[in-house]
This record gives structure tokens, sequence and C-alpha cells, in this order.
């Protein structure tokens, strides 16, 4: 599990993350080959999951949009939390996929990222993040999942990972 930074009631009362525009967006989780495996494992059912590993984002209550198939709406909660897969532990906090570069970007539409980016511990964050994304296990993860890495808009970045190292 990532160590987490942002108190939760940011992210009760924001309800922004896991609301997507469309229902194919580059910000739908993707989930790792064993997260596959253990969701699965737990009876979510494989319509939640598509072929190229993301979760299968449903309509909105509102039909505006999109929403997580695990987000229960009312009291914007996640039913998966306790096992959430790797991005969402990850969130605000996005790998950035910039040309042959990988970049650790933050969602800037994220209201605690807006007021704490240039604060001390978001930096701490930011080092603790790039130590534990750089280490052997998590940059091997990172080779063996290269789904992982998207083309973010709207996202700051903060630092480059090694995966070649």
């Amino acid at each position: 599990m990532i160590r987490q930074i942002i108190p939760p009631h940011y992210c009760l009362k924001c309800k922004g993350c896991c609301r997507f525009k469309e229902a194919d967006s580059a910000w739908v989780p993707c989930l790792l080959h064993e997260e596959v495996q253990l969701l699965l494992g737990k009876a979510i059912p494989p319509a939640a999951i598509s072929k190229g590993k993301r979760l299968l984002a449903v309509p909105g209550e509102d039909r505006q949009g999109f929403v997580c198939p695990f987000l229960s709406t009312p009291d914007n909660t996640c039913k998966i939390y306790s096992f959430r897969p790797f991005e969402c532990q990850l969130y605000p906090f996005l790998l950035n996929a910039r040309g042959k570069k990988i970049i650790l970007t933050v969602d800037l539409n994220c209201p605690w990222v807006q007021e704490n980016l240039k604060s001390k511990e978001c930096k701490e964050y930011t080092d603790y993040l790039a130590a534990f994304l750089n280490s052997p296990s998590q940059l091997k993860m990172l080779k063996d999942n290269p789904h992982l890495l998207v083309a973010y808009e709207e996202v700051a970045e903060l630092v480059e990972l090694h995966l070649s190292e």
C-alpha cells in the first residue's frame, strides 16, 4: 500500500475524482495484472474490467458523464477502498508518459493539490513517492505493466522516474 497524504475530508467532499467525461477517458484507472486477478477473486463482475485492464466506467446518475463502477455516489465513497487499485492509491499523483520519459505528475484539478502543491508537506511526499516508485520492485512492476503509463493533461510535472536504470 502507498502511504496516503490527503486527509479523507478532502476526498469525501470533492466529487471530482472517480468521475469522467467519457467512458474511455485516459483518467479511468488501469489495473496491474495481479489486480485483475484480485478483483475477480473478490467476486467483482468481469464486466467491470476491460480487455485493456481498465476499470469500465458506467454512466453517472445525472447521465452527464461516467463514474467508476465502484464509486458509491450518494456518500462519495469507494466500495473497494481496502483493496483499491495501485493507480487509485497513487491519485492525485499520476505516472505520465512524455515521449520516452516517465514523469511523476499531479492532477492540478484536485483541491488538495491546489492548496498544497508548493508546501513542504507535498515536497516531502513527492520525495517519498519518487523513492518508492524508483525502487527495484516498483520499477519492475512498471516495466511489466506499461499500460499504466498514460499521457495525462492538466498536470504538474514533479520528478522523472528512472525506468531504464
